[in-house]
């Protein structure tokens, strides 16, 4: 039997109605909300760098136009300083969008690669996935808690290349009401640094003092899988911490479990028979 559309499938009309009523809905949550978000900023770095990374901005994906690269670079230098030098106290909690807002063509926004119902798209802003994907891989290295974080769940759409960070554990955003939130319940401040160099998206998370613990993200039994035909990537991305003063192992946390459809040419993958795991 066909599935019913919904109605934000029906036509660019009544997907943008359903995307103005899911912004009206965030804003109104926000505004009726007792969560105090983070806006204060320092031009003077917190004295403890916890982690730090450096993101490629222009990378091969596929066959996609070259073009959308150079717009997302734009797009990323426009964004990061609203996003530098914010202060997350005791108690607040790091909003995305709320730092970055709208990310329009009045504000000199460009047309980049968007991600959207598991496929490839285009659209002004896009690129920002990139930004919160550094965010999110800093913020693991920390005690600080994510409280909300959206994937793009099931689809492995391009292949590795130059990749740093696990596969599956990206960023899915979308002004305003997809965002990328986390919550600082310690004792004392962070602060994230982000600008960017002509090749690199630049990140730092600091703090006021240094930590008794560090994290590692791992990641195991990462394979590709043939399932009716079809490839999967699959494997369990977990996060341990680690007493630095004893390397005494802590805890180690699933997550994220990976069962995610290639869309890319699969020749040159090693693929095993069967679902993973069985």
């Amino acid at each position: 039997m066909k599935r019913r559309k919904l109605f934000c499938e029906i036509s660019p009309t009544t997907y943008r109605i359903s995307v103005l009523k899911c912004q009206l809905i965030r804003r109104i949550q926000d505004l009726f909300s007792p969560t105090a978000f983070a806006k204060q900023k320092s031009d003077a770095p917190l004295p403890v760098c916890i982690c730090k990374h450096n993101s490629l901005m222009r990378r091969k994906l596929g066959n996609v136009d070259l073009q959308l690269q150079e717009h997302k670079v734009v797009n990323l230098n426009l964004s990061a300083p609203s996003v530098s030098g914010v202060l997350i106290r005791p108690g607040e909690t790091f909003s995305f969008w709320r730092l970055v807002g709208n990310c329009t063509k009045r504000k000199g926004y460009q047309e980049g690669l968007l991600i959207r119902g598991g496929e490839v798209s285009k659209g002004i802003g896009g690129g920002m996935c990139q930004f919160t994907n550094l965010i999110h891989w800093l913020v693991l290295h920390t005690p600080l808690d994510i409280v909300e974080h959206h994937h793009h769940d099931g689809m492995d759409l391009f292949p590795d290349y130059g990749r740093q960070t696990p596969f599956g554990i990206g960023t899915s955003i979308l002004y305003n009401y997809l965002d990328y939130r986390f919550r600082n319940n310690t004792d004392q401040t962070y602060q994230l640094i982000v600008f960017t160099t002509e090749k690199y998206l630049c990140g730092e998370i600091r703090a006021t003092r240094p930590l008794a613990r560090k994290y590692h993200i791992k990641v195991e039994n990462e394979c590709f899988v043939e399932d009716d035909g079809e490839v999967f990537r699959t494997g369990d991305v977990f996060r341990e911490c680690v007493d630095k003063a004893t390397g005494i192992l802590l805890e180690k946390q699933l997550i994220k479990s990976n069962y995610a459809k290639v869309m890319y040419d699969t020749k040159n993958l090693l693929i095993t028979s069967g679902k993973s795991g069985e």
